[in-house]
């Protein structure tokens, strides 16, 4: 750059050696390579080479994308029939439930010896179909009470321990580990009287 030295401000950003800089990849002409011609033919066929590495890849990319939304749309389909159908075992246990007492309204009984027998038939045969299910029920009589599985209802004075189960109003069910329903429980407490 040249500077006015009287002014010291700038006068050109033009630099005074302006001779090409020489690439690599280019024929030197000094050197004795004067074809200017060859140069734009690699530049051709390298332009022609990227495109179809880039429409390759494209198609590549194209693929992957449609794979995954079908895998999801899969996973959609198979969640959605799991809700759908998930009670299906659970449903065709219970069925022999029902067939137990149609049988047992269908069949005259003499006595009721033969209807409480018709009932614990059909009581053992949804006892079979909780149990397959993985429904345990919950009886907490003279168990400590626990809030996360019984309800209480009333608190009543006892000679038992405080915070104990004295009396069951209702059965609990589990299904797993969590609670379908709590069990509904007298819990002891204190006598007024008593320190």
């Amino acid at each position: 750059m040249k500077r006015n030295p009287d002014r010291n401000t700038q006068v050109s950003d033009v630099p005074e050696d302006l001779s090409p800089i020489p690439f690599e990849g280019m024929p030197d002409a000094a050197a004795g390579g004067a074809a200017t011609a060859e140069p734009a033919a690699d530049l051709g066929e390298l332009l022609k080479k990227a495109e179809t590495e880039a429409a390759e890849l494209r198609d590549a990319f194209l693929r992957a994308k449609a794979e995954t939304d079908n895998v999801r749309k899969q996973a959609q389909n198979d969640v959605a029939k799991a809700h759908k159908y998930a009670i299906e075992r659970f449903a065709q246990e219970l069925l022999t439930v029902r067939d137990a007492l149609e049988l047992a309204l269908a069949t005259p009984h003499d006595t009721t010896e033969a209807l409480k027998d018709g009932v614990e038939l059909t009581l053992k045969n949804l006892s079979a179909a909780f149990e397959k299910a993985r429904i345990t029920e919950i009886n907490p009589a003279g168990q400590r009470y626990d809030p996360h599985r019984h309800q209480a209802m009333t608190m009543i004075e006892s000679d038992q321990p405080a915070g104990t189960v004295v009396q069951v109003f209702q059965k609990g069910y589990l299904l797993n580990d969590r609670v379908l329903r709590p069990a509904l429980v007298a819990v002891a407490k204190r006598a007024e009287g008593s320190a």
